[in-house]
């Protein structure tokens, strides 16, 4: 077998860390009679009260992909369907429509986006996506603009700074190979009092994704989509919640859902007072 990547040992050592005892054997996969416990740890306590190392973790290493070839090929041809349970999709609307309820109108930027982007019918302002194939950008009837954008060959986002209450990222972060340069871009397009949304699922292109995601579980998915906004700076502490929609067991912080759905959210500090 392959051996475990330093950052990879890293992140089991900092959740092992941060959660309560009875729930460790879980988290490392070393209990074999969890199934019959009940899980005292869940997506939300991964960001609860997290152990950051000093520096930024992760090398470039962690980064490489199966295929190398270039991205621009890979998505060239348009993909009209859903990557996750449809199921999942609704739950991940429905809280979309929760959270913008938290802005008048939210200004909302949409990153690796397709023909659709799982925003609410109603409740948003100015909606623009920002993905890799035109075909499927211009069939996306939820946004009001749309950019043809490679983050992984250059992750500047072309817009100025503080022009959108929400950035959302459905299931595509683990395809970004400069994910802290795409967090710190994101934080400097937020208005203050904004907030990123970035959905994960247990689903992916196994040949893009990149190695840290391929060797991690969905507890440390968890955790290394907290350490890019942390690392960026500029982002309140990132916390994390589960909207699956279905209930399913848990084996070694693999959750066994087939419509399996969390959400990383990182906000903007408010303005204070002048």
């Amino acid at each position: 077998g392959t051996l475990p990547s330093v950052s990879h040992t890293m992140l089991v050592t900092c959740l092992v860390t941060l959660l309560p005892r009875a729930s460790r054997a879980f988290v490392t996969g070393t209990g074999r009679r969890m199934e019959s416990a009940r899980r005292a740890v869940g997506v939300a306590d991964v960001l609860a009260s997290p152990q950051w190392p000093a520096a930024w973790p992760f090398s470039a290493a962690d980064f490489a992909r199966e295929d190398e070839s270039e991205d621009a090929a890979f998505y060239s041809f348009p993909r009209f369907c859903y990557h996750i349970d449809d199921r999942a999709v609704g739950a991940l609307t429905a809280h979309y429509e929760t959270v913008f309820r938290e802005w008048e109108e939210p200004a909302v930027l949409d990153l690796c986006a397709s023909h659709v982007s799982h925003f609410p019918e109603a409740g948003r302002g100015r909606s623009v996506a920002l993905g890799m194939n035109e075909a499927e950008l211009k069939e996306n009837r939820q946004v009001d603009e749309y950019v043809v954008k490679d983050l992984n060959a250059d992750p500047r986002l072309p817009f100025g700074d503080d022009e959108f209450d929400v950035v959302t990222c459905a299931v595509s972060i683990d395809y970004l190979t400069r994910p802290l340069e795409v967090c710190r871009e994101v934080r400097r397009v937020l208005r203050p009092g904004g907030a990123a949304l970035f959905a994960l699922s247990n689903r992916c292109f196994p040949t893009k994704a990149v190695r840290i995601w391929l060797r991690t579980n969905d507890l440390e998915h968890v955790f290394v989509t907290g350490a890019f906004f942390h690392y960026a700076g500029g982002f309140e502490p990132p916390r994390a919640t589960e909207i699956s929609p279905l209930e399913a067991p848990w084996v070694g912080g693999t959750s066994q859902n087939v419509a399996y759905l969390a959400v990383v959210r990182a906000d903007v500090a408010k303005e204070g007072p002048v």
